[in-house]
């Protein structure tokens, strides 16, 4: 089974103040020592480094890339999937709705991944099971 992984997820794994942690940390460690393909894009990756860089720190930062990115299948946004995410979030019309949640919901109809470790209601609200 493919699990997508989510920069809330990263997020709530890697910063021990969160209010998911324990939760996350949980999941995390089950998805690490299970079966599950674990999948992300490179947006998300740009999304969280950003994101941990200035909440977290460097050290954090690079915790990230040696330990965690390693052991993900990434797919990487071509200009296909970025122009069919950016007509999604033109056409959806929300503003609490972000590119890079509309090139996840897309890359995961690709790759054919029905579920997601996120905290972020958008990925149910797309129809997909998120997990915890």
């Amino acid at each position: 089974m493919s699990t997508f992984v989510d920069t809330s997820a990263f997020l709530a794994v890697l910063d021990a103040d969160d209010a998911q942690h324990t939760r996350a940390s949980r999941v995390w460690s089950d998805l690490v020592r299970g079966e599950d393909d674990l999948l992300t894009t490179s947006y998300v990756l740009v999304e969280t480094s950003a994101l941990v860089q200035a909440r977290l720190g460097l050290g954090a930062t690079r915790l990230l890339n040696d330990d965690v990115v390693p052991i993900l299948r990434v797919a990487w946004v071509d200009e296909g999937l970025h122009r069919a995410a950016m007509t999604a979030l033109l056409t959806a019309q929300r503003r609490d709705l972000s590119l890079v949640d509309c090139v996840s919901f897309e890359a995961m109809r690709r790759l054919g991944a029905e579920r997601a470790f996120a905290f972020d209601r958008h990925f149910r609200q797309q129809g997909f099971t998120t997990i915890p």
